[in-house]
Parts: structure tokens; sequence; C-alpha cells
């Protein structure tokens, strides 16, 4: 398939993601909102000239943090616009940026909106999260001189495996790459092979590592906990969870609770139109469950606390003594593994880690992490880290020393972006 079939597909297409589209309003209300945006039609008032940034959703958002507020620092002089595709990324750019960066979503990948979007913003520099690679933006930066760097690149072999599928569409996109910062040496085999200018493919690490704790947020969890009493309680969190996943934390939740009565479960789905039926599930499970939305405490015989807010995944991290990262017990691929483990947690997933395999690997091999497949395997995981506080601090520490040991590929990508920026 080349670019031009690939246009054609997604025309007759669009019929089909319009439909998909509302069919998520139905679920998700904020998909309603701001449609135009996505067909480059009623686009905010953008300053142009700066430097462009798009992260899909809320994974991305969160890894492009410091790079953006790398850039702002950089470059104070050029004003940086955020993209995405999702509300869940839209309201999490603007919790973390407000209105020191501009932001709308990325249109669809058509070449009139890409180029519409393109005239309104001209970019001095693209900036693309991670693998999120779209022919006609790339093809309409690379038209009009637009550097496009591909930042915190990772590649897995069944991605690979698919793109390979549609050569004559994948290998010109990723020649007119001008940087490819991949995370590991395989990822940047793989771009290569795939058809990515030697020049233009860098080994930089994973931005992810860079990850900073403000110190004021353990001490605000620790007072929180105070306030609730339940400073010696044992709690856990299911973070970014998927479905299929909270009957497996839940089962396992009921199981500690036969050893550890006064145990509470922090569940955190990855989706807010989950919430609802999350906390339905948790309800019609028999489980005592209190809303984060409704600022409802836990109460002494709580065992559930739903986390249905948005923005506050680090802070109801560092609520608890142990973290389960889901998306990894369905093959979702999982999610964050560092997060917990730079607020110094003990880190627990599943076996499906297909999208963080290094950062597993090495977390794993230090000791930091715990892998489990089934609920009677996580509770005795959880319970583990509960009832031996040395397991507990060397599985923190092990987290910590990993977290340190690789940190730095955020400036290996700014130097590269300068080059761009420069040339």
């Amino acid at each position: 398939m080349n670019r031009a079939l690939y246009t054609l597909l997604f025309h007759l297409a669009l019929p089909l993601v319009l439909v998909r589209l509302f069919w998520r309003a139905r679920r998700a209300p904020a998909y309603r909102a701001r449609i135009g945006e996505r067909f480059a039609v009623g686009l905010p008032e953008l300053q142009p000239g700066g430097i462009w940034v798009h992260a899909v959703s809320v994974g991305e958002s969160i890894a492009a943090a410091p790079l953006i507020r790398a850039l702002r620092e950089r470059y104070p002089q050029l004003r940086i616009t955020v993209t995405c595709m999702t509300p869940t990324g839209s309201e999490r750019i603007k919790a973390l940026f407000g209105d020191t960066v501009q932001h709308c979503y990325l249109p669809y990948d058509l070449p009139w909106a890409a180029s519409r979007f393109l005239e309104r913003l001209r970019p001095k520099l693209a900036v693309v999260m991670e693998t999120e690679l779209w022919p006609n933006h790339i093809h309409q930066c690379a038209r009009r001189g637009i550097p496009v760097a591909l930042a915190n690149a990772r590649l897995s072999e069944r991605s690979a495996r698919g793109y390979a599928r549609f050569a004559r569409l994948t290998a010109p996109m990723l020649a007119e790459l001008r940087l490819i910062a991949a995370q590991t040496e395989a990822e940047a085999v793989r771009f290569r092979q795939l058809g990515a200018r030697e020049p233009s493919v860098q080994v930089t690490g994973s931005i992810k590592f860079d990850l900073s704790i403000d110190p004021a947020l353990p001490e605000r969890a620790a007072r929180l906990r105070a306030q609730w009493g339940a400073v010696s309680r044992p709690i856990w969190i299911g973070a970014s969870t998927h479905p299929g996943e909270d009957e497996i934390l839940l089962a396992a939740h009921r199981l500690l609770l036969a050893e550890h009565p006064d145990a509470l479960l922090i569940l955190v789905p990855r989706h807010p139109e989950r919430f609802g039926s999350v906390y339905e599930l948790c309800r019609k499970q028999g489980f005592a469950t209190v809303r984060r939305s409704l600022a409802e405490p836990p109460r002494a015989g709580t065992q559930v606390l739903l986390g249905d807010t948005m923005g506050e995944l680090l802070f109801l991290f560092a609520l608890a003594d142990a973290a389960f990262v889901g998306g990894s017990l369905v093959p979702t691929g999982g999610h964050n593994l560092l997060e917990p483990a730079a607020l110094g947690k003990p880190v627990l997933t599943g076996p499906h880690l297909f999208n963080f395999l290094d950062i597993a690997a090495q977390l794993r091999d230090a000791g930091a992490l715990a892998e489990v497949g089934s609920a009677p395997e996580l509770a005795s995981a959880v319970a583990a880290f509960w009832v031996d506080p040395a397991r507990a601090a060397q599985a923190r520490s092990a987290g910590l020393t990993v977290l340190k040991n690789n940190q730095g590929a955020l400036g290996r990508l700014l130097a590269g972006l300068d080059q761009l920026l420069e040339g």
C-alpha cells in the first residue's frame, strides 16, 4: 500500500470513523465536543512559528511533560503547541500546562486537514511522541521543510511486523523523519530495517526515566493517610486497569481481606468512561466502596477507594504501599511502571508487557518488579510486601536505582532537537 491508496481508503472509511466517534461519545460524552478540530475546522487561535508536540493520549502526555517543560525553558521565545487525539489526553494537557501552551486536537490524517492545520500553525519543528506515525501529516511537514522528530521512539517486534506488511507506505514515511530518538538499540535496528535513514536514527534512551517527583507529593499523601487514620493500614493500588482486570484485582483483594481485614484497595480504571461501571462492579461484588471524585474519605469499614478523578494518579500511587500497574493482565501491553518506582513503591504487573519490555526487564532483574498472572499470585505478592518490610525496602531501593542509572535521555533528545532547530 502506498500513501495515495492509504489516503483513498481513509476517505472511504470516514463514515465508519464518524460512527465510531459517536459510539465512543455515548460512553464518554467529551468525544462529542470539538469535533471540528478533528477536521482542522474551528481550530482555536494559534500563534504560528513555534514548536509543535504531538502526544496521542494520557500516557504520551505524561511522558512528554519533562520535554515540554525543558523546551519552554530552552526556547522561551517560541510558543509550544501540544496536540492529542483523546479527551482524556486533552484534560491531562490542560492540567499539566494550563495556558502556558497552545492546545487542540490533531486533525485526522487527511492531506487537506493536515495542510490546513500546518498552514495555521507553521511550526519550526514537529515532535511526535513514541509511535504515533501519520503518513500525511509527516509528508505535509516534509513538503514545507518542517523537520519532524520521533521522540522517545519505541517499536516492538509485533508493531514492526505490522509496519513491514505495508512497506511501500512505511518506508517513505520513515525516510521523511529527520530524527528518530529510539529508546533502545533493538528498536533503532527495527526502524532502520523498515526504511529510516541511517543518520536520522539515534539511541537516546527513554525519557520516562527522567521523571522527577515533587517532594511535596509524598508529604501530602502522608498527611492525607493520617487524616484517614490509615497510617499503618495496609493499602495497595491497582492503576490504569482495563476491562477484564478489575475482576481479577477484586478477587485478589478478597483474598487479601481474609488475612488483612483492614486492607484498602485504590482501584483506578484507565479510562474515565469506565468509572461508573467499575464502581457498580465493586458494589455488586459486595465491596464497601467510596469514590474519590466525591471526596468521600475511606472509613474503617471501607474496602475499595475508586480513583475516579483525572490528573491524580501520581498522588494515588503515593498513598499506597504497593502498586499494581494495569494493561498487563490482559494483552494491552502494559503502562508506565516507572511512576510508582520513582515514588519508592514496590511494583507489580501482569505478563503482557510488550510496550515496556526493556523497562520491565531492568526493573525485574534489579528486584524492583514482581510479575503475576492470576488473582492468587497477585494477592500473595502484595501480602509479601506488607509482611516483609525488608523485602519492600529492597524493591523500593532497586526501583530508584534503575531510574537513576538510566537518566540522561532527555538531555540527549534535546541535543538532537537543538540541531534540527538550528539547521
